[in-house]
């Protein structure tokens, strides 16, 4: 069973930063995809980010491209989410997700879920 932590959310102003990590445990060899999700108050869940565990093809949201840069760590088993220039926009809870072998930023095909982590940006 994987299981997926997701720590550094926050308050922030508008124009900051943020790192989120999420923590995976009991993954199984092979090629796995690690995504972000966000769900905003009143919204439905929408996709950020995603990246392979092998070679580090990224998939990126139209909306966060260019402030927003997933990275992973293998040996720490760790997704990574550094988000730049923060707009009030960017306010929702945010979840890592992972799947395998095949990657996309579609939700419904992501198995497993962390509980999330705020993300709160005032203006």
């Amino acid at each position: 069973e994987v299981q997926l932590v997701e720590s550094g959310g926050g308050s922030v102003q508008a124009g900051g930063s943020l790192r989120l990590s999420c923590a995976a445990f009991g993954y199984t060899a092979g090629r796995w995809c690690v995504a972000w999700f966000r769900q905003a108050p009143g919204k439905e869940r929408e996709a950020v980010a995603a990246i392979t565990t092998d070679g580090g093809r990224t998939l990126y949201a139209d909306s966060v491209k260019g402030r927003f840069t997933i990275s992973r760590d293998n040996t720490k088993n760790t997704l990574y989410l550094q988000m730049n220039s923060l707009v009030p926009e960017d306010t929702a809870m945010y979840y890592c997700a992972a799947r395998t072998p095949y990657c996309s930023l579609r939700e419904g095909a992501f198995h497993y879920w962390g509980q999330g982590t705020q993300v709160t940006v005032s203006s």
